[in-house]
């Protein structure tokens, strides 16, 4: 059976990659589209994944991003999939924000392990002012080490994203989630417009912008899709992309979630990398249980960031041994200095 090229409302060539989202609304891509390039031979969707991958990245460079909880627990939310949300019980103690000293050994920890990003996510549904502060003087003090900074602090003002911009941070993330129709689905305690509404803060206060989603919500294909969309649209489509499988964790209302198809999950690795050619699309939560041979498909389908270190947030990660071990079968290096901020 032959398979004709899906279309993004202009044709895209099988030997002409996918270009990056245009302002024009004529080359944005369709959930349609996008469905169709899920759907593709899985053996077809990684060749042209990793087609666009090298028309556009180095082979083999892989980013490490070192993810730390600066405030844990006590989140008013109540996303479906959170173990810090204070309305499940899930053995997640509120603690306060770590101090600067704390911080900095923690991420002079990563530096010295081969990290060249570290993400500090605080469990605020939205920061106050004098948080922000607090936060700057983190930002300050990684951003000392000579560290690309990343934080992950819940809803923003645009004053707030300016004043971190200010502070010199570099990447702010804020996940989607899902599809903007399952959302609802997801989480009840705030509206899919409120992410909008801070990407589009973090974006004027020039701040790069770092959103993906989860995989394994209890999902459709079509809400993979829709996430896919609603990244790719993007007016630009963000620097940095994570894709996340779930971790089911015992107390949340997705505990029980069905566990992830691993080819399924590479083949949203590779329409990210197909539809977001010069994002960093980075494997992000659930490698421990996607285990090497299928993470080895996802750097295949164009995976180049990884987050880094035995604990993300709360919850387990491959240690720094482990992933060493297997980037060397691979092949594969690290960044070894931090890359200029654009």
């Amino acid at each position: 059976m032959s398979h004709n090229p899906p279309q993004a409302s202009q044709p895209v060539q099988w030997h002409s990659p996918a270009k990056p989202v245009a302002a024009s609304d004529a080359q944005r891509w369709s959930v349609e589209a996008i469905q169709e390039l899920l759907d593709l031979p899985f053996l077809d969707l990684l060749h042209r994944a990793q087609s666009v991958h090298r028309e556009h990245w180095p082979a083999g460079e892989i980013e490490l991003a070192t993810l730390l909880s600066v405030k844990t627990g006590g989140c008013p939310e109540n996303c479906g999939y959170c173990p810090q949300s204070a309305e499940f019980d899930t053995g997640v103690k509120a603690e306060k924000l770590m101090s600067v000293e704390e911080v900095t050994r923690a991420a002079k920890a990563a530096q010295d392990a081969g990290a060249t990003r570290f993400c500090m996510g605080a469990a605020w549904r939205a920061p106050k002012d004098r948080d922000i502060e607090k936060m700057n003087e983190l930002i300050g003090a990684v951003k000392g080490l000579g560290m690309q900074t990343c934080a992950t602090l819940g809803m923003l003002q645009p004053h707030q994203a300016a004043s971190l911009k200010d502070a010199g941070l570099d990447y702010y993330n804020h996940n989607l989630d899902t599809a903007p129709e399952y959302y609802k689905d997801v989480v009840s305690t705030r509206q899919y417009q409120d992410r909008l509404d801070t990407l589009a803060a973090v974006r004027g206060a020039g701040i790069s912008v770092c959103c993906g989603g989860i995989i394994g919500m209890g999902e459709a294909p079509v809400h993979r899709a829709g996430l896919l969309a609603q990244l790719a649209n993007m007016q630009p489509y963000p620097e940095s992309v994570p894709i996340n499988s779930l971790v089911p964790v015992p107390g949340t209302p997705l505990a029980d979630s069905e566990p992830v198809d691993p080819i399924d999950f590479v083949r949203v690795i590779a329409v990210a990398r197909i539809t977001m050619p010069k994002a960093r699309v980075r494997l992000s939560a659930g490698r421990q249980q996607l285990g090497e041979a299928v993470q080895t498909l996802c750097f295949m389908a164009g995976a180049n960031s990884i987050f880094y270190g035995d604990k993300l947030l709360v919850t387990g990660n491959p240690d720094v041994q482990a992933d060493t071990q297997l980037m060397s079968k691979l092949g594969l290096k690290g960044l070894q200095v931090t890359q200029p901020h654009a």
